[in-house]
């Protein structure tokens, strides 16, 4: 279970703190995938990155009693003078578990080549998605973040990733943040809405999207 109890996020800009997520409540249970629909810059990715430990939020408290996986085919955290291969040792330390044999998967998946064995800080922003993406998908989490990852690649890599994801891990608690409704319906349960840095939850998906489209078109 993840546990989210009056959650602010606060920035500093130029012109005084931004308030990017305003007293946010949560519970996502085992098995559970949960979608959370809003605009570009409503603050679904920053709820994501605290979700899943990346940022810290500047009150209120996250509590994980499942192990959460960081946002997919997010690079951020890969230290940038190391090879590939030596990210995903080191992420697997991290995690306690052995990379010899998880080596051959991220190989193949990730589509790499010879690249894997390169420093990270010469790929491109999509070589360091499949990267991240491969490297998820060893780790055995018990609830994935997920944050537009179909995005990722050619068609025939999102298909790819599609099938790993919600097929073999299919009985996976899921959190997804969208703008697209369609996506959200797809691989959800129930979902919430962010408007402004408030979440709303609803327990059914229809009801959902008929305030989504209500307060935001």
């Amino acid at each position: 279970m993840i546990e989210i109890s009056n959650v602010y996020k606060t920035y500093q800009t130029r012109s005084g703190p931004s308030v990017v997520l305003d007293d946010i409540n949560l519970t996502v249970h085992r098995h559970e995938k949960l979608g959370i629909l809003g605009r570009n810059g409503s603050g679904k990715s920053t709820l994501i990155r605290l979700i899943s430990g990346a940022e810290q939020p500047t009150s209120g408290s996250i509590v994980r009693k499942m192990k959460v996986s960081w946002p997919l085919a997010f690079g951020g955290g890969f230290q940038g003078s190391l090879t590939g291969l030596d990210n995903l040792r080191f992420i697997c330390r991290i995690y306690g578990e052995s990379a010899d044999d998880k080596i051959d998967f991220v190989q193949e998946f990730s589509e790499l080549g010879r690249y894997l064995r390169e420093p990270v800080k010469i790929y491109s922003s999509g070589m360091r998605a499949r990267l991240a993406f491969a490297i998820s998908m060893v780790i055995e989490f018990d609830c994935f973040l997920i944050d537009e990852i179909v995005a990722v690649g050619d068609s025939r890599f999102q298909e790819k990733c599609r099938y790993e994801l919600f097929e073999r891990r299919k009985d996976r608690s899921m959190i997804m943040v969208s703008h697209d409704a369609d996506f959200i319906r797809a691989h959800c349960d129930h979902a919430a809405v962010i408007i402004e840095g408030k979440l709303y939850t609803f327990d059914d998906l229809d009801g959902a999207y008929a305030f989504y489209r209500e307060r935001v078109g």
